[in-house]
Parts: C-alpha cells; sequence; structure tokens
C-alpha cells in the first residue's frame, strides 16, 4: 500500500505561479509512473501531467509549457510547478503513482487532493 500526500494548493491570481508537491510513504523510484490529475466542479477527472521511473514525461496539451511535473528520489516527492497560471486551472489536484506488483498487476494509489483556485 502506497499513500500520498498532497500539498501546495492555494488561492491565486491569473498569471501567477504555484508549486504543488505529493509525499510519497514508499520509494518513488519503486513506482513505475506518478502523474497529477486535476478535477473540476462538474467535469472528469483529466490527466495534466505524467512521469515515468525513467523520467521521460507527458503534459496534457492545455498545460505545455506552463507546467512542469518532477521527481526528487532522495526525497520520495513528486512535484508540478505551475506558471502563468488561467482561471480554467482551478481544480482540486491529484497526485496518483502506478506500481508493478508481484503479481504483475498494476496499482493504482491516489492522493486525497489540493485544491488550487485561480482568480481572474
Amino acid at each position: 500500500q502506497v499513500q500520498l500526500v498532497e500539498s501546495g494548493g492555494a488561492l491565486v491570481q491569473a498569471g501567477g505561479s504555484l508549486r504543488l508537491s505529493c509525499a510519497a510513504s514508499t520509494v518513488i523510484a519503486s513506482l513505475n509512473t506518478m502523474a497529477w490529475y486535476r478535477q473540476a466542479p462538474g467535469k472528469q477527472r483529466e490527466l495534466v501531467a505524467g512521469i515515468s521511473n525513467s523520467g521521460r514525461t507527458n503534459y496534457a496539451d492545455s498545460v505545455k509549457g506552463r507546467f512542469t511535473i518532477s521527481r526528487d528520489n532522495a526525497k520520495n516527492t513528486l512535484h508540478l510547478q505551475m506558471s502563468s497560471l488561467k482561471p480554467e486551472d482551478t481544480a482540486n489536484y491529484y497526485c496518483n503513482a502506478g506500481q508493478m506488483g508481484s503479481d504483475y498487476l498494476l496499482y493504482d494509489y491516489w492522493g486525497q487532493g489540493t485544491q488550487v483556485t485561480v482568480s481572474s
């Protein structure tokens, strides 16, 4: 079982920046994938950015060039650096981790979320 705890959400003005963090209860180098998702009221949860244990990243088109995902293996922490924030970035942001079990099944873990609100 992997526990994930997000932090860093806040109220920020449009054009501002925030850095989200996700602390994992395990060695994140053992995790196959880590990612940030977000969910706005009345909308489906969507992938924001993902990173593999080899460091490969992918981003939603809506955040490319503005957000950067990174892993700090020494601190077992995932980060999401967000800049040039827009009101449409307002959502609850969730940390996700995928880990291959000894049974070769991929197990999915989620944090509780951290709220990001961008005012216009």
